[in-house]
C-alpha cells in the first residue's frame, strides 16, 4: 500500500517545497503579508492536478492489483488531488477525515484596509462598526481529508486477495472504545460521543523527536491505524514517496511491515533514518492471523466426499 503526505500546492507549498520558505508567521496587529497557505490563486489547483496526475500514474504502476493508495490533502484542494488520482484509473473507495480541534484561525479583519481608505475618520469608524466580526472567507480548519483509493482488483475480491495478499480491510482493527473501524479519526479528545466512536491514541512527545524540524509531522497512531487496516502480513510493503521525516516508515516498522521511503530533502532523510532507528517492532500490538486461518484462506478449492457413516473427507 501507499500512504503519503504530499505538498498541498498552497502558496509556497508546491513541488518546489522549501521548509525554510514556509516559516511560521508571528501575528501582529497589522499583517503586512498573507501567511503561507492563505494566498488564493486559481492556478494552484490546476498545477496540483497536473503534477499529481503524473505522481498517481507511477503509484498505480507499482501497486499490486487491489493495493490501496492513501494521500493526505487540504480541504480546499482535495477535489483536485482526488480527480487526478481518479483519472489515472484508481477506484476512489472513500474519504477519511482526520478530525482535530487545535488550529490557527485564518480569517482576517478588514480594519487595516479600512484605515487606508481616503475617507473621513467618521466614515471609516462607521464602516468598522458595520463590519465588526465580519472577516475574510478563511474559516478555522479543523479537519484534514485523506483519500482512500484502490487499484482495480483482478477478478473478485477473494480471487485478488488469494493471489496478491491485498485488497481487503482488517475489521479486527478497532477505533474509539472498541468500535468498528471508521473513516473518521481523531487524535485529540473532543467530547464523550466523538471520543467513543473515533478516538485513537494521542501523539506523545517522543514520537516526533526533539531533532525533527519538519513542520507538518503526522500523528504516528494515525499512520498505524491506516496501515493496520489495509496490510495483511509482515511481507506487505508500505511505500511513502514523500516521506518527509519518516512517520509512515516508523509506523510500518513498528508493525513489522516492510517499507520504502523517498524524499528529495537530504535533511529530512537523515531525520527519518534517526527516527526509524529509535523505534522497535512491537508485534504484540498487531497479532498476526493464526496459521490455521491463513491456510484456510489460501487453500485451493477442494472436493469433498461424504462417507456412508456421515463423515466428510477431502479427496482433492
Amino acid at each position: 500500500m501507499v500512504l503519503t503526505d504530499p505538498p498541498y500546492f498552497l502558496d509556497k507549498m508546491d513541488d518546489r517545497w522549501d521548509e525554510k520558505k514556509v516559516a511560521s508567521t508571528k501575528y501582529h496587529h497589522v499583517i503586512k503579508s498573507l501567511p503561507a497557505g492563505m494566498k488564493f490563486d486559481r492556478e494552484q489547483g490546476k498545477n496540483f492536478y497536473e503534477w499529481y496526475y503524473k505522481i498517481s500514474k507511477q503509484v498505480l504502476r507499482v501497486l499490486k492489483p487491489g493495493g490501496f493508495f492513501f494521500s493526505f490533502s487540504s480541504p480546499r484542494l482535495y477535489h483536485r488531488m482526488v480527480s487526478a488520482i481518479d483519472d489515472t484509473g484508481f477506484l476512489i473507495r472513500d474519504c477519511f477525515i482526520w478530525l482535530y480541534t487545535q488550529n490557527q484561525p485564518k480569517a482576517m479583519s478588514l480594519n487595516h484596509f479600512i484605515e487606508k481608505l481616503n475617507e473621513d475618520k467618521e466614515d471609516r469608524d462607521d464602516l468598522k462598526k458595520q463590519l465588526n466580526g465580519w472577516k475574510t472567507p478563511q474559516i478555522k480548519s479543523c479537519f484534514e481529508p485523506i483519500v482512500m483509493a484502490q487499484k482495480e482488483p483482478q477478478g473478485t475480491f477473494l480471487e485478488n486477495f488469494r493471489k496478491f495478499n491485498v485488497g481487503l480491510l482488517n475489521t479486527h482493527v478497532k477505533i474509539g472504545q472498541d468500535m468498528f473501524p471508521s473513516n473518521v479519526v481523531s487524535t485529540n479528545k473532543i467530547n464523550e460521543v466523538v471520543d467513543k466512536c473515533f478516538l485513537i491514541s494521542k501523539p506523545d512527545k517522543k514520537e516526533k523527536g526533539d531533532f525533527n524540524l519538519h513542520r507538518t509531522v503526522k500523528p504516528l497512531s494515525l499512520c498505524e491505524y491506516i496501515i493496520n487496516l489495509t496490510t495483511y502480513s509482515d511481507k506487505a510493503v508500505v511505500l511513502d514517496p514523500f516521506a518527509g521525516s519518516g512517520t509512515t516508515l516508523v509506523a510500518a516498522k513498528k508493525m513489522g511491515r516492510k517499507y520504502v521511503g523517498i524524499d528529495i530533502n537530504k535533511e529530512y532523510i537523515e531525520i527519518a533514518k534517526r527516527r526509524i532507528r529509535s523505534f522497535e517492532v512491537d508485534s504484540s500490538r498487531y497479532p498476526a492471523m493464526s496459521e490455521e486461518k491463513q491456510l484456510r484462506i489460501f487453500e485451493k478449492k477442494a472436493n469433498y466426499k461424504r462417507l456412508s457413516k456421515g463423515k466428510i473427507v477431502k479427496v482433492a
